[in-house]
């Protein structure tokens, strides 16, 4: 099987939604990390929006005031979350398990 031929005009398409893409999920991590959404607020909205259903969850954690390269790694790896996961593919007991990490915090 091929990779299909694109016009110029659908591969000007496919870049511009590519960009507008990367811009809402850049949105959405300067959000979380300026405070405006909690951990428990980003993972509901995500879980409503396709484009940010697509967040690497270590990108999620390490946008958290407070939480760099070192405590991310290590919250995922206790919460069995793979370092390659997007928010898309959290299960429900890991999703709980971040609540309960950072809500209590909060």
């Amino acid at each position: 099987m091929s990779i299909p031929t694109l016009s110029p005009e659908q591969l000007s398409a496919a870049r511009d939604a590519a960009t507008r893409a990367r811009r809402v999920r850049a949105d959405f991590k300067a959000k979380v990390r300026a405070g405006d959404l909690s951990l428990s607020e980003a993972l509901d909205e995500a879980a409503k929006d396709d484009v940010l259903a697509h967040v690497k969850v270590v990108d999620l954690l390490k946008a958290l005031p407070r939480v760099g390269e070192k405590r991310a790694a290590e919250i995922m790896e206790r919460l069995e979350i793979a370092p390659n996961r997007r928010i898309r593919g959290l299960g429900r007991h890991q999703i709980a398990g971040l609540r309960a990490e950072f809500d209590c915090h909060s």
